[in-house]
């Protein structure tokens, strides 16, 4: 598995009509979840022309992850849709906080739960490890994001520091509470990491051109 990390540009059209295919047949197809759709393909107010994606590829370079990483410094998916997750805390918003949010590192025809679903034991932890290196690399020292119960016991086997944000809520249908995931851990990254592939920047294409 390689990961790349980019935004939709650096990315381009085609790996991101993968990306939000994936996205709709992981979170809408096989969890249930309402979101928005365009064309088949999942995006939602929190996809900017800035959002950080990270995107695993298997050898045929068919999707098998992803994720996404918002600064807590504009409007994220817990602070505007999920609020009452943080029992009445304020949402963070910090150059230091980050939000992780659609995680997912699974093959999507073998999705059968929502908690089984959504991750897979060593792809999750290579991509969760790279996440949490790409949003330390922009200022993070901590992530938030929104989870499902089951998601919750398969982050406490990673080596991360995992810490719940607000008790566990029934949000409709599901069953959500948020954590805190520290940016700082200590965990052998030659051990999780796999080769991962930053997408450069328009301006440093062309000054690699």
């Amino acid at each position: 598995m390689r990961i790349t990390v980019g935004t939709a540009s650096t990315l381009g059209p085609e790996r991101m009509a993968k990306l939000t295919r994936y996205r709709h047949q992981v979170f809408v197809e096989k969890l249930g979840w309402d979101l928005d759709l365009r064309d088949g393909q999942e995006l939602d107010q929190f996809d900017h022309d800035d959002t950080v994606y990270l995107v695993a590829w298997d050898e045929q370079d068919r999707v098998g992850g992803c994720a996404r990483l918002l600064p807590t410094t504009r409007p994220y998916l817990l602070q505007e849709v999920f609020p009452q997750l943080l029992n009445g805390a304020p949402a963070p918003r910090s150059d230091e906080v980050w939000e992780l949010s659609r995680f997912a590192a699974v093959d999507p025809e073998a999705v059968s739960t929502p908690a089984a679903g959504q991750l897979s034991s060593a792809a999750t932890l290579q991509l969760l490890a790279a996440a949490v290196e790409s949003a330390a690399e922009r200022g993070a020292r901590r992530l938030i994001t929104v989870s499902p119960p089951g998601v919750e016991r398969l982050l406490r086997r990673t080596p991360f520091r995992i810490r719940a944000a607000g008790p566990r809520m029934d949000v409709g249908t599901h069953a959500l509470f948020a954590c805190w995931i520290d940016a700082a851990n200590d965990y052998d990254e030659r051990a999780v990491l796999p080769r991962r592939h930053h997408m450069p920047e328009p301006a440093l294409l062309a000054a690699l051109a």
